[in-house]
Parts: C-alpha cells; sequence; structure tokens
C-alpha cells in the first residue's frame, strides 16, 4: 500500500538523454500507479514514438504532479502525460507547452471522464454532505478528478474541504481508493475508471466494495503535452504520430502490440488517441475560479 502524506518536495531523477533535440527523448506521467504497470501502459505508445522520431525514448516515473510541471518546465521532460488540471498549472508557468493529445475509450468518442465520490459499502456516508467531520483521502494537491472538482463538490455541498474534513492525500487514484476500501479514509475521491474498472480486474477491490455517492461532470481528458523546448519540427512529428498512430488498430496492426485485444494505450486502457486544443481546459479554469483554490495559483 501506498503510503499516505502530504505531498512532499517534488523530485525527477536526471534522465540519462537530454531533451529538444538531443540525443533521447524523456516522457513522463503523472504518478496514478505502480511504476512498472504505469510504464508497461505506455511501452506500445512509446515504441510507436521512437520509430517516428528516430530516437530513444526514456520514460519517466515522476514523484508526484509537481515533478512533472517542473520536469516539464526546467527542459528535463520532453513529452509528459498531464491531468487537466497539472496541464493547466504547467501551461500557467510556461505558455509554449503545447497539448495534443488526449485517450478516448473508442473511434469517435469525445476525450473526457468523471471524478467519482466513494466511501466503502455499508458506510452509512450516502453524499458528500456526509463527507464533513470524517478523514477523506484526496489523491494530489494538483490532481483534476483527485482534488479540484472534488473541492468545488464539497464546497456545493456546504463542506469545507480544508477545514470541514481531515484531508489525506494519498498520492494516487488507486492509492486514495484502496485507503478508503481498507478504511483508512472514512471517504475519498478517485476518477472513474480507477473504480470502475481498474482496481476491480487487477483483483485489488471486489465488486461492491465500494459505493460511488457523488459524480462530478464531465472533465476534459488528460493531455499529452510537448515541451516548449522540443524542437518545432520534432514537436509536429509528435504530434501527428499520437493523433494518427497511438491507438489500438494501428499499434497492433504494425506489431507494436502481438494484437488488439492485449494491445493498452495509456494507463486507462483505452482505444487510443485524439487531437485536442488548449481551449478544452477552460472548464478547468472555470472550476479553478469557483473554489479559488490555492493550488490554482501555486505549484504544491
Amino acid at each position: 500500500m501506498l503510503a499516505l502524506a502530504a505531498c512532499g518536495e517534488s523530485a525527477v531523477d536526471s534522465p540519462t538523454g537530454t531533451s529538444g533535440g538531443g540525443d533521447g527523448l524523456v516522457f513522463a506521467s503523472i504518478p496514478t500507479e505502480e511504476s512498472t504497470s504505469l510504464q508497461q501502459s505506455y511501452a506500445p505508445v512509446i515504441a510507436m514514438l521512437e520509430r517516428e522520431t528516430g530516437t530513444t525514448i526514456e520514460f519517466q516515473n515522476a514523484t508526484d504532479y509537481a515533478a512533472v510541471i517542473e520536469g516539464m518546465r526546467a527542459g528535463q521532460i520532453d513529452i509528459a502525460v498531464f491531468g487537466p488540471f497539472s496541464y493547466v498549472l504547467a501551461k500557467g508557468q510556461d505558455s509554449g507547452i503545447t497539448p495534443v493529445a488526449a485517450v478516448v475509450d473508442a473511434p469517435g468518442d469525445e476525450p473526457g471522464y468523471r471524478s467519482y465520490g466513494i466511501t466503502a459499502a455499508g458506510s452509512g456516508i450516502t453524499d458528500l454532505a456526509g463527507f464533513a467531520g470524517r478523514t477523506v483521502c484526496f489523491v494530489d494537491p494538483n490532481s483534476t478528478s483527485g482534488y479540484l472538482y472534488p473541492t468545488a463538490g464539497l464546497i456545493e455541498a456546504g463542506v469545507d474541504p480544508t477545514a470541514g474534513v481531515t484531508p489525506v492525500f494519498a498520492g494516487g487514484h488507486d492509492a486514495s481508493a484502496l485507503a478508503v476500501a481498507n478504511g483508512q479514509c472514512d471517504a475519498g475521491f478517485a476518477h472513474d475508471t480507477i473504480v470502475d474498472r481498474q482496481l476491480v480486474d487487477s483483483g485489488q477491490l471486489q465488486p461492491g466494495q465500494l459505493q460511488v455517492v457523488w459524480r462530478s461532470e464531465t472533465i476534459a481528458g488528460s493531455p499529452i503535452a510537448v515541451g516548449s523546448h522540443v524542437d518545432p519540427q520534432r514537436r509536429q512529428v509528435i504530434t501527428d504520430a499520437l493523433a494518427q498512430k497511438a491507438n489500438v488498430d494501428y499499434l497492433s496492426a504494425n506489431g507494436f502490440c502481438t494484437s488488439a485485444a492485449e494491445c493498452e494505450v495509456g494507463e486507462d486502457g483505452g482505444w487510443g488517441y485524439v487531437a485536442v486544443d488548449d481551449a478544452l481546459y477552460d472548464g478547468v479554469r472555470r472550476v479553478c475560479a469557483v473554489t479559488q483554490a490555492e493550488s490554482c495559483t501555486s505549484l504544491s
């Protein structure tokens, strides 16, 4: 079980390759799962990008959301999977960071998901108002569905998200959900796929072990973004490859996966990626305006 603690100092290990047209590229992801499974989830896409760019790509598993933001700002990370909120924060720090793609479950889908408010089955908590006075697991101060949208939901339910609950930052969506299931938190938040499918499929949760007592509005899908320091020509190659080839159909047909049935595209196991732009994330900015969350204006 991942340790439950408030976010500490963020860090990423120095990459062996360098960025922006050097000998290699660094691909990083916000932390949501155990690092080896997270790396495996992105392996087919990374292998495809290596062929398209003609360079090696190192996968970097960051310690927390802020580490990915800071790593890209510092030029140590070239391509990053952000949450919608952490992307907005990164864009605010470096306007040259460009969102290029987000995952979808099927061809033609719009990229998006929901935040869940969860409790253990039989807890007696039936809505967000019932979170008042409880120990509540959030994911990370820079998590969209694990903190920002939950904060707005609590405010709307009349619960102060800081003084009205005892907040715990679990560090990942899986850790938050498991902490609720194991009784380490009375209630918590995680994104929908973790609760509905991933932890059940992996055997870490039993069906019905958690109950969903709140669902957010649809949140814009988590983007892959490219750093401002990356050479423009290389950035375009990455953008085109993600939008056109980072999907189950192409990856399985071209040998990056053994079969479509066994092909993983991103941490949620979606069908593939579609092109996105910055305007898609204006909804996150609106929620920031509602909550006036400190993390909306500063890195934790």
